[in-house]
């Protein structure tokens, strides 16, 4: 339709229907733009978004010797954890969290796991076998207790008397076995190749449960889709494998000369100084120790130690290839990337770029948000689709190209959030994989460039699920979550908020000073929601309250439109809507009749008005289009109301 003959029409047309003009305000949206929980500050946890000047938590050593049979398919061991109480109150009481009692048929998981099965089924012919447990205080003259309960996947430890407040010390010691599952959930298991057994080895070991000021106690059992919340600490750990089995670890090797022969030694030495990719072990040398292995016979010990970490994690085999490369972090520090996997994972399509791929991602968030923390970074392949414990993955040994740079970089990314920022992912998955994916989109673009790209900023190749009327909450707990709404709720739809956040409300420079704050202020601490709701807005410079509510705690959608644009004496009124219920700035990019274009943007504070705005755009110029959103960055559910003139008066 002819733009005039269009005007004349709107014209007429609201003569003969409500004044635009003084209908401009036909509501209160205030109660959107309110704050939505209690967000004051304490003396934990500071309004601006800070530990608070009395900010506390505990923390918990571990030392654990453990011994692998491949026979049986069995981890044994001993643990001792030094816990130190910094809390303000006494502890009677200590709890722990038995992960490898899911893999029992009677656990919670297993008896909430539906008939058809998920992702997160298992082995039930496992569990943890626990004795001599043992707890006293770190002073002189404490008596020892054995009592304890066992329930499910937690186990709580007495002590004759409680740790005392503000820095008290006890021991917990016990023994504990357990059979290696094949499935493990997919975050651990064991894998049948040709060349012999990979052992994937995570929640191998009792640990502590987090003691903080929001909770007490966290004790919620291990389902499945719920991860995990440590405390920090240093673990020095040993594994006693084969001889000719090659272990890899989280944190530093601490024994090479007793484990490697001089050439795997060489090989190493050369690896810490070279940026391209050198083989330890070759392809042709699998399943040929004496090439490799100091001895010939019985087994080995490999001793691995990793400071202020908040869990580790290892594998095992005798069908690794095994390469590594040198990582270069800020300041001239350095780290080493090493990739094992099988002859059917060899290949440059496939693992054999691993190491390349590792070393890029550690150096991008290490440049690009905060340093690398830990002396190595190790990716294991194994028949698991992803699963992140500090300093060390396991990713899918069938990935290739595409695939496999993905699945590494954001299980590599994991280091950031959760385990340099330690937040609770049995509660919050989105503070762990959605910040998490968010930062892998930028690592994504920015590797080897471009050359596997990000599809997150094509935000509306998700509408079929932001129109869905089973879609959930991004707080929805990822325990209670349907399935088939957690890649969404956990993953994408928190990571779009983020990228709305840096390009579309704060921009990129406001944006980044407040996300780095975040993570410094946090490293090696447990935020919540609110804490980093707080510092975004101290540091971002905006209040954000009507962002928090409507995206992250609630399932409305993004929904702006354009009603008309009609003439209004010299100038020209856009008649806009939100018929969403997330609020947001309107971009609108406006065409000329002489070809010309402009971009304005109108703040989000026209919606606390109403649900309805004219903008009076005062040009000499005669529009001939307006769009919302011109570079499409928002999920807006409906883009057939983004455009005038609309297509059905074309």
């Amino acid at each position: 339709m002819n733009y005039n003959h269009l005007s004349k029409w709107l014209v007429v047309a609201l003569m003969f229907s409500t004044n635009w003009v003084s209908a401009q305000v036909t509501s209160n949206n205030q109660n959107d733009f309110n704050e939505f929980t209690y967000r004051q500050g304490s003396a934990y946890r500071a309004a601006s978004g800070k530990p608070g000047p009395d900010y506390w938590q505990n923390a918990a050593d571990y030392k654990i010797a453990v011994t692998i049979d491949e026979n049986e398919h069995t981890v044994a061991g001993k643990i001792d954890i030094t816990y130190t109480n910094n809390s303000p109150e006494d502890l009677a009481f200590v709890w722990m969290h038995l992960e490898q009692n899911r893999f029992k048929a009677d656990s919670r998981g297993t008896l909430t796991t539906p008939i058809q099965g998920n992702r997160y089924s298992g082995d039930v012919d496992g569990g943890f076998s626990i004795s001599n447990v043992s707890a006293k205080l770190n002073k002189r003259g404490s008596t020892t207790s054995s009592k304890h309960i066992i329930t499910d996947t937690r186990m709580q430890v007495f002590f004759n008397e409680p740790i005392p407040a503000k820095g008290g010390e006890a021991t917990i010691s016990m023994n504990f076995e357990f059979k290696v599952p094949v499935k493990g959930m997919d975050r651990m298991g064991r894998l049948k190749v040709d060349d012999g057994t990979i052992y994937a080895l995570a929640q191998w070991y009792p640990k502590v449960a987090v003691f903080d000021d929001v909770e007490g106690w966290n004790i919620e059992p291990y389902l499945g889709a719920g991860e995990f919340y440590l405390d920090y600490g240093d673990f020095d750990y040993m594994v006693t494998a084969p001889y000719d089995h090659i272990v890899v670890g989280s944190g530093a090797l601490q024994n090479p000369k007793e484990v490697l022969n001089g050439t795997l030694l060489e090989r190493l030495d050369k690896a810490k100084n070279s940026d391209a990719t050198v083989f330890l072990v070759k392809p042709e040398e699998v399943n040929k120790p004496e090439l490799t292995r100091p001895k010939q016979e019985g087994t080995l010990t490999w001793h691995f130690k990793i400071e202020n970490a908040r869990d580790v994690a290892f594998a095992s085999s005798k069908a690794f290839i095994w390469d590594a490369a040198r990582i270069n972090l800020p300041e001239g520090k350095k780290a080493i990337a090493q990739s094992v996997y099988p002859k059917e994972s060899d290949g440059q399509d496939a693992w054999s770029r691993s190491t390349e791929y590792s070393k890029a991602s550690i150096e991008h968030y290490s440049n690009k948000w905060y340093p690398y923390p830990y002396p190595s970074a190790v990716n294991v392949a194994a028949d698991i689709n992803g699963m992140e414990y500090p300093g060390l993955n396991f990713c899918s040994y069938k990935s290739k190209e595409g695939s496999l740079w993905g699945v590494t970089d954001h299980e590599f990314g994991h280091n950031w959030f959760p385990m340099i920022v330690g937040t609770n992912e049995r509660r919050y998955a989105w503070m762990d994989e959605g910040f998490n994916s968010f930062i892998n989109h930028y690592s994504s673009i920015a590797f080897n460039e471009g050359e596997y790209g990000s599809s997150m900023q094509q935000t509306r190749k998700y509408l079929n699920w932001f129109n869905s009327e089973d879609r959930e909450g991004i707080d929805t707990y990822p325990d209670v979550a349907n399935t088939s709404n957690l890649g969404m709720i956990a993953y994408m739809k928190p990571a779009i908020g983020l990228l709305l956040l840096r390009e579309y409300i704060l921009g990129e420079e406001r944006f980044d000073n407040a996300f780095k704050a975040y993570i410094e202020a946090w490293a090696y601490k447990h935020p919540q929601p609110n804490d980093f709701f707080n510092i975004m807005e101290n540091v971002g410079g905006e209040n954000l309250s009507w962002f928090w509510k409507s995206w992250f705690y609630g399932t409305d959608n993004i929904d702006l439109a354009i009603e008309n644009v009609v003439p209004y004496g010299n100038d020209q009124v856009i008649i806009l809507s939100n018929k969403g219920g997330v609020p947001m700035p309107v971009k609108l990019g406006l065409t000329y009749a002489d070809g010309s274009k402009e971009n304005i943007v109108l703040p989000v504070e026209i919606w606390q008005r109403g649900d309805s705005w004219n903008y009076q755009h005062k040009s000499e110029k005669q529009l001939v289009e307006v769009e919302i959103d011109p570079a499409k960055m928002l999920p807006d559910i409906n883009i057939a109301n983004d455009k005038w003139p609309s297509e059905i008066y074309k």
